[in-house]
């Protein structure tokens, strides 16, 4: 026998037929998968909970360069280490960006390296930074920029023209291990770059640079986040074709 098909009955079938997708089991997600598409990628590392920059099919500052969320360019080891890389894939140099998800303002932030960032290609650049925008901003860099024989490690406060606003030096590591402070305090800014892993000042052998800026562009508190990077000076792609690496042991903010 033919059965009359009641009202909400032949409703629900409508709705389905013209809106697929809109009823769904609770078990299929999509909804929430796309959601999460939007939202940025996290990592944790040494404890803190960082952003991850994706430029998507944009080139973007600083250098002009593709950013990538890939594990291939950002991932912390089981051994709890940050590696950051630049890779080439379908033709196209990828970079790495991390930030941190929250700002902590005036503080000593210690970065334990542990690759020889006195190695790196000429045109690539590691970075070690406080930052909200180009006029607010301090940095630790090692980088060649370019050039065969140039010195390898710089300090800045930006603007970096201002007078006085940049202290360069040779990092002349001995070994992959190496720590990097920015001491950021209301009045003054204190930078260190020492050879091994030591939150504490060494013994003078092992001090690699030291500098203290007392100048007219320290940033005021406000929105600044510590971020870590590894890009391409002008995007130009590394001398010799090869990924390059960027290893950090662990993080400290004191």
């Amino acid at each position: 026998m033919l059965r009359t098909l009641s009202f909400p009955l032949i409703l629900l079938l409508v709705i389905s037929h013209i809106l697929p997708g809109s009823i769904s089991s609770a078990g299929d997600g999509e909804g929430e998968e796309n959601k999460r598409a939007d939202l940025p990628k996290i990592i944790t590392f040494s404890g803190y909970e960082w952003e991850v920059t994706e430029s998507g099919s944009s080139k973007i500052s600083p250098g002009g360069n593709f950013f990538s969320s890939s594990t291939r360019n950002v991932k912390v080891d089981r051994r709890g280490r940050l590696h950051l890389k630049i890779t080439r894939r379908k033709g196209n140099w990828y970079c790495a960006n991390i930030a941190l998800k929250e700002s902590f303002a005036h503080n000593r932030y210690i970065f334990y390296v542990s690759s020889r960032v006195d190695r790196l290609d000429r045109n690539a650049v590691a970075g070690l930074f406080a930052y909200m925008d180009d006029m607010n901003e301090i940095d630790i860099e090692f980088s060649r920029w370019g050039m065969e024989k140039f010195t390898d490690g710089q300090f800045t406060v930006q603007p970096a023209h201002g007078g006085g606003n940049l202290e360069r030096f040779n990092l002349n590591l001995k070994s992959k291990h190496s720590t990097h402070i920015i001491d950021w305090k209301e009045d003054r800014i204190e930078f260190s770059s020492y050879r091994g892993h030591t939150a504490t000042r060494p013994e003078e052998k092992n001090i690699i640079n030291e500098w203290i800026y007392t100048g007219d562009d320290i940033p005021e508190e406000d929105d600044e986040r510590i971020m870590i990077n590894l890009w391409l000076y002008k995007g130009v792609p590394p001398s010799d074709n090869a990924n390059v690496r960027l290893i950090v042991e662990a993080f400290e903010i004191q």
